[in-house]
């Protein structure tokens, strides 16, 4: 018996171990893992966030162009090069096109079957039939809730504008959870009047990690067999969600109502039946990529909702609260944003327009450059779908399955690549070609960049308008230049305390 107890303890850990040498037979630096957890220890413990990760690994090995990490036991490479940031997301993209946050490859929870965790033939058949869900012709048609949102966030700010401080982050959350309830669902929500609101706090449930769901995702990442059938979503988040769309789908008879919201979108690709695409993963015997087929049913919507409701106003209440944040302690691009606000704002009735919007250019200056200093999502992640693929430039061979990260963020914070890269200065963008480089990716890059991306900053873009327009903006004795990072984020990446701010009404308003 002791030495069948004995065994199975060296099993054990020999199992926890297995593939530890992964990078050192590939002669790939990397820090010393630990059985089980890998280099994954303080993400696990909710100690910090894969972002804060991914940068504090990019600046320990400032001389390589890649940097082996263990997430549980499985290896995984961190990309410090931007033409391998390229060759992964556009060139070879064939190569890369999953993302990977599945740990199993069949038994995926209802909720993740969306655009955005999605892989291969699945994510091809959504991104298919959704490619023209976020066209300019629908923005243009969605933008009449945008206006109504941002006068109402005008009427907010007047309520906080008498206080010491308030929290800008929740000022703007509550901003775009309240668009998202009208655009996205057709209910108002009223999260603008009711930071307490049911959607509010859904919102605010959505990336807030209990211990229950730190604990149900370091068992699927270190068990993925064993615990594929555990959720990463709590049961009570997911029957809310659930619950919620198949209300609402209900009460509209399953069909369009012509709302131009985001159900009715849906509703409509849904009556125009299955979705067929040339397979990303099967192919007959000459080679030739089969064709697959998809059925929408309630539940895949509802997926494509919950994956709208949870980017849509997080990643756009982010970087619209950091804008401002950034602008509190610059009033000198805080002046010139304001004077160019007053200037369009004159031409178009005083009214916050899709076409008004589009024409403030240096409110697009200081918003890309919050995005800059502070990306919504920090880190991008894809999975290795060839068998032994090798990178030309380094002679690197990985197998199928070996995950890469590409750090946003120390992209974005490198002085090799930006000049004081510390320092908030919107005017760094000089031309659009300065935003198309392999390393500012602030929406991602390739066929998986962010679907709605230009919703998402005219979004962001009217909130700072209509804040800009009545209020400046100031520090306040809470407040911070560098606000500490969220090590509990998942995703989307946040604050510690927020970003507490003074709101002050501006003397002459046009």
């Amino acid at each position: 018996m002791f030495y069948i107890i004995v065994s199975l303890i060296v099993l054990f850990l020999l199992y926890g171990v297995r593939n530890f040498g992964y990078w050192k037979k590939r002669g790939i630096k990397h820090d010393i893992p630990l059985p089980y957890v890998g280099n994954n220890l303080r993400n696990f413990l909710q100690r910090s966030s894969i972002a804060m990760m991914a940068t504090e690994l990019y600046k320990k090995y400032p001389n390589e162009k890649v940097v082996g990490f263990y997430r549980s036991t499985e290896p995984e490479l961190l990309i410090r090069d931007p033409n391998l940031v390229k060759r992964i997301l556009v060139t070879d993209f064939q190569h890369f096109y999953a993302r990977g946050f599945n740990t199993h490859k069949t038994a995926i929870e209802p909720l993740l079957k969306n655009l955005f965790f999605a892989d291969g033939d699945l994510w091809r058949l959504i991104r298919q039939r959704f490619g023209t869900a976020f066209s300019t012709a629908k923005i243009r048609a969605m933008f009449p809730f945008i206006t109504e949102r941002a006068e109402k966030l005008q009427l907010l700010a007047e309520e906080v504008e008498s206080l010491e401080y308030y929290d800008v982050r929740e000022l703007m959350a509550r901003y775009t959870t309240d668009f998202i309830g009208a655009c996205g669902f057709g209910i108002n929500m009223d999260s603008l009047n009711n930071e307490n609101s049911e959607f509010r706090r859904l919102g605010k449930r959505i990336f807030y990690r209990t211990p229950r769901d730190a604990i149900a995702a370091a068992l699927k990442f270190m068990f993925p067999e064993l615990f594929k059938n555990i959720h990463l979503l709590a049961p009570d988040l997911e029957k809310s969600v659930i619950g919620l769309v198949r209300h609402i789908l209900q009460a509209r008879n399953y069909t369009p109502c012509g709302n131009n919201d985001f159900i009715d979108l849906l509703l409509e690709l849904k009556e125009k039946g299955n979705v067929s695409v040339e397979s990303l993963e099967e192919r007959d015997e000459n080679g030739v990529a089969k064709v697959v087929e998809l059925k929408l049913d309630d539940l895949l919507l509802t997926a494509q909702v919950f994956v709208f409701f949870g980017a849509g106003f997080e990643t756009s209440s982010t970087t619209s609260s950091y804008t401002l944040h950034q602008l509190a302690f610059n009033p000198d691009h805080q002046r010139k944003v304001q004077e160019e606000i007053d200037r369009v704002l004159l031409k178009h009735g005083n009214k916050i327009t899709y076409e008004s919007v589009n024409e403030m250019h240096y409110l697009e200056k200081a918003f890309y450059e919050a995005m800059r200093m502070y990306p919504a999502v920090g880190f991008l992640i894809r999975k290795c779908t060839t068998p032994n693929y090798t990178f030309p430039e380094l002679g690197l061979t990985i197998d199928e399955d070996v995950k890469v990260i590409i750090p946003i963020q120390a992209f974005h914070r490198d002085e090799k690549y930006f000049y004081e890269p510390d320092v908030y200065n919107p005017d760094r963008f000089t031309s659009a070609q300065d935003l198309k480089t392999n390393y500012f990716m602030p929406f991602g890059e390739g066929p998986r960049s962010c679907i709605a991306a230009r919703l998402g900053k005219v979004l962001a873009m009217a909130g700072i308008a209509a804040v800009l327009q009545k209020f400046n903006v100031e520090p306040c004795e809470k407040s911070v230049l560098e606000p500490l990072p969220d090590p509990m984020a998942i995703v989307s990446e946040g604050f510690i305390g927020g970003l507490p701010l003074k709101l002050r009404k501006r003397e002459s308003v046009p």
